[in-house]
């Protein structure tokens, strides 16, 4: 399909950013999309127990209600992450609360969470895995707690119970700045409680162990060192399956717009990458690189998520990169990630995973 995104772009810039948005799904829910992406065997990789065309998904937060999925993936994404999901609907915070800084091709948001609940994510996604059932792009989804909850247990415990037959991995996020009291679950003795809850929780699912899906825990980049210290530890102390490395920043950098320094939110795209990264590199130390991790925040160019994996990440994730480039960024991205590969002299993307850091530990040693 011939890409329309340079035609619409200008459009789409001058709405509102929230209205864009809801624009954008539904022109991906009525076909207005390019498909095909970009098809490379050196891109292939198995992770979770999962083959991955590609190491590059579709971060959180674009897809919320998990409407459309087979548009995102046929678009050549090796795997996308629908959410977050609430389970009850919630309207989140009050408008407005998306930001655009186009100067710096980044996003302020404070949604927290808005969706229409559990119910309507599942049939969306039972609906996807009935019509697409041959589908190669992978699953995962995002679960997060309601703004109101008596119990932030119990909210994961239901979304993870409703979800796991479905999804191919489902991520814990405990890192959005913008629902009240979030984060704080991301301190040791309230993230270690959480975790081995949900760890039994889903050992007593009924599904044979290899169809269990992957689960994964999405963090922040604001952490301290010790905080990251003890959130690697628990991780896999837990045998978590990956982590989600990272969630947008609270830092206001000097670079932002004035105007939107004073804006409450978390911060994506260009300003967050470095940020980012150094995070991701200081969690693939941290765990010595036995665990897999996601990179995403900020990745928008081919030289980014090759800087990402080779830092440590596993997989990686685009989305304000997205906003700003089109959907054309997804073949840009896979095309120059395998000619990454080949420049480097190896035979498949997995080779290239901490290439940096183990180089690195090497010479320090």
């Amino acid at each position: 399909m011939i890409n329309l995104y340079p035609l619409a772009r200008p459009f789409l810039m001058a709405m509102d950013a929230e209205r864009a948005h809801r624009l954008t799904l539904r022109m991906l829910a009525t076909g207005f999309a390019p498909t095909g992406g970009y098809a490379d065997d050196v891109l292939k990789t198995e992770i979770f127990g999962h083959v991955f065309q590609n190491p590059l998904g579709l971060a959180a937060g674009f897809d919320k209600d998990a409407e459309v999925i087979a548009p995102v993936l046929d678009m050549g994404f090796g795997f996308m992450e629908a959410g977050t999901v609430t389970p009850l609907p919630q309207a989140g915070n009050p408008a407005p609360r998306l930001f655009r800084d186009g100067k710096n091709k980044s996003v302020i948001n404070r949604l927290g969470f808005p969706g229409k609940g559990l119910d309507v994510f599942t049939a969306n996604v039972s609906n996807f895995r009935v019509r697409h059932a041959g589908h190669t792009g992978l699953l995962g989804v995002n679960i997060g707690i309601n703004k109101d909850t008596m119990s932030a247990f119990e909210d994961y415990s239901r979304c993870l119970t409703t979800l796991a037959p479905m999804a191919d991995y489902i991520v814990v996020n405990v890192s959005s700045p913008n629902t009240p009291g979030l984060r704080d679950l991301q301190a040791e003795n309230m993230l270690d409680a959480l975790l081995a809850g949900l760890v039994a929780v889903m050992r007593g699912i009924d599904l044979p162990p290899v169809a269990r899906p992957a689960l994964l825990l999405k963090v922040a980049p604001d952490l301290n060192e010790d905080q990251r210290a003890a959130v690697a530890q628990l991780a896999m102390q837990h045998h978590l399956a990956g982590l989600v490395v990272s969630n947008t920043t609270t830092d206001r950098p000097e670079a932002l717009s004035p105007l939107l320094r004073e804006e409450a939110g978390g911060l994506s795209g260009q300003l967050l990458k470095h940020k980012a990264c150094e995070t991701l590199r200081d969690f693939y130390r941290l765990t010595d690189g036995k665990l897999p991790l996601v990179g995403v925040g900020g990745i928008a160019s081919a030289d980014d998520a090759w800087a990402r994996i080779c830092a440590g990440a596993s997989l990686v994730q685009v989305y304000t990169g997205l906003v700003y480039e089109g959907p054309a960024l997804v073949h840009k991205i896979l095309k120059g990630l395998a000619a990454h590969v080949r420049a480097a002299g190896l035979d498949n993307i997995a080779q290239a995973v901490g290439r940096d850091a183990d180089k690195s530990a090497r010479e320090a040693a």
